[in-house]
């Protein structure tokens, strides 16, 4: 859609998504996916990004809004624009429904441009957009591949969205470097509460560095140690998409920090994120200011 060179530090892959937000009965539309959150919050903090995505021609529009960040769009038209209903029913925002709106279809391997990224980040929304063998093609290209899970178990049923096994898990992860999933994902694949062993199981499969959210933070395995950090915003008004910016941030950081480190910014800049609706636009000075007063 727009030109630009080929060479990106985060190219980012999945459905650009136009949501509904219900928060204690009230309505709203609200664009979506990880590309959306997580690509913003990417250029907000300085990194060359790409974003490949599928979504219907009436909507294109909705792409401006990338191509004003200054993040390169590849877009495929689609019969239909991929949505979820995210329903609050209380104050608590870490507890939700989903419901799926309309689906853009899996990409093919046309949809995939000829890019150089130093790190390929696969974030589908909804089960069907990615499959195995697009993996493991972006496996080949020799840049490591960042894989967010909930678009391989989060299958559409009975007008819901739930949690289904991922049948070809095995081969899967094993194109992938860096794994995302949340705690309620993570129970369902491994049965497991306790993040430290889930994480230990999960990157059995493969990824050597597995980030698991929760409500109060992120958990990280790497190099076969922990570390962890916490959400501390200082009010919650925006928690869809805090996922989305977690993930993107610490595998961007990881790109010049260590584990640790890429925690820590990680953790900061998601909070932020979450004190007002839509993807993080701070200032990266306000996530260093947050770093020092939180460490």
């Amino acid at each position: 859609m727009t030109a630009h060179p080929n060479d990106v530090d985060v190219a980012m892959i999945g459905h650009y998504a136009l949501d509904k937000i219900i928060y204690l009965g009230k309505e709203q539309l609200s664009l979506g996916g990880a590309v959306y959150y997580g690509g913003v919050a990417l250029r907000r903090q300085g990194f060359r990004v790409a974003v490949v995505t599928r979504l219907a021609r009436r909507d294109w529009a909705m792409l401006d809004e990338l191509v004003s960040e200054g993040i390169e769009v590849y877009a495929a038209e689609a019969s239909a624009t991929s949505g979820i209903e995210n329903t609050y029913p209380t104050e608590d925002m870490n507890h939700r429904t989903c419901r799926p709106l309309a689906f853009a279809g899996a990409f093919r391997p046309e949809d995939i441009p000829d890019l150089l990224p130093r790190i390929w980040l696969v974030g589908p929304i909804i089960a069907g957009e990615v499959d195995v063998p697009l993996l493991r093609k972006l496996h080949a290209s020799g840049a490591p591949v960042a894989l967010d899970i909930q678009g391989f178990i989060r299958v559409p049923e009975n007008d819901q969205l739930v949690f289904r096994p991922w049948p070809d898990m095995a081969e899967g992860l094993g194109y992938v470097k860096y794994l995302k999933a949340d705690d309620a994902e993570t129970l369902a694949l491994t049965g497991r509460t306790d993040l430290r062993e889930a994480a230990r199981e999960l990157a059995g499969y493969g990824p050597s560095e597995v980030a698991l959210t929760h409500g109060g933070g992120l958990v990280v395995y790497a190099e076969g140690s922990f570390c962890e950090a916490a959400f501390r915003p200082s009010q919650i008004r925006g928690r869809t998409g805090r996922g989305d910016t977690t993930f993107a941030t610490y595998v961007a950081r990881r790109l010049a920090l260590p584990p640790e480190r890429a925690c820590q910014y990680a953790a900061a800049v998601a909070s932020l994120k979450m004190e007002a609706p839509g993807p993080f636009r701070r200032p990266l000075s306000d996530v260093e200011d947050y770093i020092r007063r939180r460490p």
